[in-house]
């Protein structure tokens, strides 16, 4: 049967424009066909001017993440001077000093790299991948989708232009994924009682190309270095002092940020609006259908202490492209459940533990007080104490070590190059 598309993705994220961006270079189809249907694009705004204020969602990008936005042909597309590279990082509990001896640093020089990643901005990523999937060839759809239906030859997307057919449609639409829906895959959610309030703020002392991140016992704060030399926070506290936070005026919610931070920076103020997100945990409890895979936020949502949500979101990415590459390669159907099972057992396990991982650390490092939280600071601090465990959790954080697909790599070659 001809269908209209190979693959159509349904979102414009980061994480759904970087796939498609990749699809479209790497994938082994004709870009053309290659759709990104995503209406939120057509309101996306022009490059914002080089003095213009950070955006407020960022992300802490990975090494393995600048290689797949690099594959992609979105690196390259990034204003630099509007990416800021941090060179350190410093975790600590609230029980103790935040220049004392239990405090967990990670040290780009340690590692022998030039930095531990770089803070983007999420809507800068999205328009990079955006400009390289359509310098690619690739079909950009700015529409909505009311539905799809499935069989064994194709699948049909329901668009309000009519119906599209395709090989394999991709969820990338993010936590209230419309198309996991649609594919009748269930997930798992659970409530953390929190929420993150989201803003930047100037600093009385620079930032120091350094992340920071204190364990607090309503939750994490991490204050991340920009490059214009403010930072941006994120602060999960408890349901409850997130609203009494966001009712404050400016200078009040400063001071009690101040108290939050232990002053690592000085004094703070408010740069920005707040934003206030709840936090949930999701997890898809798979992350394919009959022709359809599911990536990104749409497979699962972690709790943002760690900073991993777009870097989980482009490791799908790789993953699932890597698969495709290799079944169109062999002349297979890209949308068979046999190839797509290659995709889920790469990544199902994978997600499932770092999701569950996060949620042990925000339980053990931030609703710890008294004895508990004492013993959890000095967790930190025993964690730390060792160069070699120092650079083991750098290194996989970092995206240098363990398990990765091919397009998270530096040495990656394409099949038409190895």
């Amino acid at each position: 049967m001809t269908t209209d598309f190979d693959v159509i993705v349904v979102g414009g994220g980061p994480v759904g424009a970087t796939t498609a961006a990749l699809l479209a270079r790497h994938g082994g189809m004709p870009p053309a066909r290659i759709a990104l249907l995503a209406p939120e694009l057509a309101t996306f705004s022009a490059e914002p001017a080089r003095d213009a204020a950070p955006e407020l969602r960022v992300s802490a990008l990975s090494r393995a993440s600048e290689q797949i936005l690099a594959h992609a042909g979105a690196w390259v597309l990034l204003a630099p001077e509007r990416l800021c590279a941090y060179q350190r990082m410093h975790v600590w509990h609230a029980s103790v000093p935040a220049d004392g001896a239990a405090v967990l640093r990670f040290d780009a020089a340690e590692l022998a790299e030039p930095d531990l990643g770089h803070i983007g901005e999420n809507r800068a990523l999205s328009r990079a991948a955006l400009s390289a999937f359509r310098t690619a060839g690739g079909t950009l759809l700015p529409m909505n989708a009311s539905g799809l239906v499935s069989d064994a030859e194709c699948i049909t997307l329901r668009c309000e232009r009519g119906a599209l057919t395709a090989s394999l449609v991709v969820g990338a639409d993010g936590a209230h994924s419309q198309v996991r829906e649609w594919l009748g895959i269930t997930h798992s959610a659970h409530d953390y009682r929190q929420t993150a309030i989201v803003a930047t703020v100037a600093t009385e002392r620079p930032h120091q190309h350094t992340a920071w991140q204190r364990f607090l016992p309503s939750g994490p704060l991490a204050l991340l270095p920009l490059f214009d030399g403010s930072c941006s926070i994120v602060w999960s506290a408890d349901a409850e002092l997130a609203r009494e936070l966001m009712a404050l005026p400016a200078h009040a919610f400063a001071a009690r940020l101040d108290q939050a931070s232990d002053r690592v920076l000085g004094g703070t103020r408010l740069c920005s609006q707040r934003l206030a997100v709840p936090l949930q945990r999701r997890v898809a409890h798979d992350l394919i259908a009959p022709r359809g895979a599911l990536l990104g936020d749409a497979a699962h949502v972690v709790h943002p202490l760690a900073g991993q949500g777009v870097n989980l979101g482009l490791l799908d990415a790789a993953a699932l492209v890597e698969a495709l590459a290799a079944a169109v390669a062999d002349g297979e159907d890209p949308g068979a459940t046999r190839i797509l099972r290659r995709y889920e057992q790469a990544r199902l396990t994978h997600n499932a533990l770092m999701s569950a991982a996060m949620s042990a650390f925000n339980e053990l490092f931030s609703r710890s007080a008294g004895p508990a939280g004492w013993l959890a600071g000095q967790l930190l601090g025993l964690a730390g104490a060792r160069a070699a465990t120092r650079r083991w959790f750098a290194r996989r954080a970092l995206g240098l070590a363990g398990e990765l697909p091919a397009l998270a790599r530096a040495e990656f070659l394409p099949r038409s190059a190895a």
